[in-house]
């Protein structure tokens, strides 16, 4: 049976198995302790009997006025625990967190442009690319920044694609 619970400082000593995926982001020791400091509600894991990782999620919540909404830092799953739909529980309580508490118009990622499956469950989920980023992975390959609207955003207006690709530089961060 898998438990979804949230993130805790010794999980950061259990998880680098999931992390040796060569599509998923690996950050600094202190990146992880700042999402855990600033948005527990949206650092979750999850466990297979024996308490061994299965994957987990790690996002925020950030913007101002219409452009209030919970973003997808990372969401990873080990790959003996694929396939299971794992990857889409930890999706959704993101949004409902997002949706529900934070009140969010909407939930945005970025995933690269290679990773096709990824993007293909992302599009299952109800996620749209809502624009390309040139060379926003190690100035290299491009990023697609996927949105999906909330109950909030009642007329879907962030999800209405931008016509032309976009550069690192050129985005807004909180």
């Amino acid at each position: 049976m898998t438990t979804i619970r949230r993130f805790c400082c010794n999980d950061l000593l259990r998880f680098s198995s999931v992390n040796l995926d060569h599509l998923t982001e690996t950050f600094n020791m202190s990146f992880y302790m700042t999402y855990l400091a600033r948005w527990p509600d949206y650092f979750h894991v999850a466990e297979a009997p024996g308490n061994r990782v299965m994957g987990y999620i790690m996002g925020k919540v950030e913007g101002q006025g219409e452009s209030w909404h919970g973003h997808v830092t990372a969401v990873t799953v080990a790959p003996e625990y694929r396939r299971q739909q794992l990857a889409k529980k930890l999706m959704n309580m993101l949004e409902d967190i997002s949706d529900k508490i934070d009140k969010a118009y909407f939930v945005d990622l970025f995933v690269r442009a290679s990773n096709t499956p990824a993007i293909k469950m992302y599009e299952k989920l109800g996620y749209i690319i809502y624009r390309r980023v040139l060379r926003y992975y190690s100035g290299e390959e491009d990023g697609l920044d996927m949105r999906k609207a909330l109950s909030r955003d009642v007329e879907k207006k962030s999800m209405i694609p931008l016509k032309r690709p976009v550069t690192p530089d050129e985005l807004e961060y909180d």
